[in-house]
């Protein structure tokens, strides 16, 4: 029976920290995601090697980055197509070849090029930078769009060699021997080259540091901050 006039004492409630699968003593397989025991190597589903954090991931984005980078620079500076007739022969770059697709009224052709060869391959640099840059330092942006983007960057990185398979059917297409050829440029290669690059940086990408990044903050905001006062005297 309570007694009349006395506060009763009421229970603090602080909020916790979730608990991972990691702190639980379980690992996830990235590539079906089965929860096996945090001493399992391999998985027995896939067979995919089982790694909880691995502490190079970071290093290897930033190296297949770097080499990415500097494939794709002169991917755009040096010829895709050389087209070779009696006389002359005619050098082709990426955007000098989507202009002429343009200029013959292909704009659809030439957009694909443009889209393809430019866009899509420079927006991929900037997006694993940035969450490579997130998962180091602290970011204001939520982790389920960091985590959105990453699904973005691992989906188009298949459709990426477009440019390559434009230039092989062309040259499979247009063997006239005689009075014209045409022949991948170096362009293609380092084109195919940078592609690969990028393809393995987003694939050593680990997303489930952005979810760590999520737990630090979680668990900085709930630690005792101390009081700011001096002590009396």
């Amino acid at each position: 029976m309570p007694v009349v006039g006395v506060e009763e004492p009421r229970a603090t409630l602080t909020p916790l920290a979730a608990l991972t699968a990691r702190e639980a003593g379980l690992v996830a397989c990235r590539r079906c995601t089965r929860v096996w025991p945090a001493g399992a190597t391999l998985c027995g589903r896939c067979g995919a090697r089982l790694v909880s954090r691995d502490p190079r991931s970071l290093s290897r984005v930033w190296a297949w980055w770097v080499a990415g980078l500097m494939a794709y620079i002169p991917s755009l500076v040096w010829p895709m197509l050389l087209t070779r007739t009696l006389f002359v022969t005619e050098e082709a770059t990426i955007v000098g070849g989507a202009i002429q697709l343009w200029i013959s009224g292909s704009a659809g052709v030439a957009l694909i090029v443009i889209v393809a060869s430019v866009g899509i391959p420079i927006a991929k640099f900037l997006a694993i930078a940035f969450l490579a840059l997130s998962v180091s330092r602290a970011s204001r942006v939520s982790a389920s769009l960091r985590m959105r983007l990453y699904e973005i960057v691992d989906y188009i990185g298949r459709w990426s060699m477009i440019d390559v398979f434009v230039v092989a059917i062309l040259v499979s297409l247009v063997q006239l021997n005689v009075v014209a050829s045409i022949n991948p440029g170096p362009a293609a290669l380092a084109f195919a080259l940078s592609v690969i690059f990028t393809m393995l940086s987003a694939q050593a990408f680990d997303p489930r540091l952005i979810w760590d990044g999520i737990e630090r903050e979680a668990l900085r905001e709930t630690a005792p901050r101390p009081s700011g006062g001096r002590p009396a005297a």
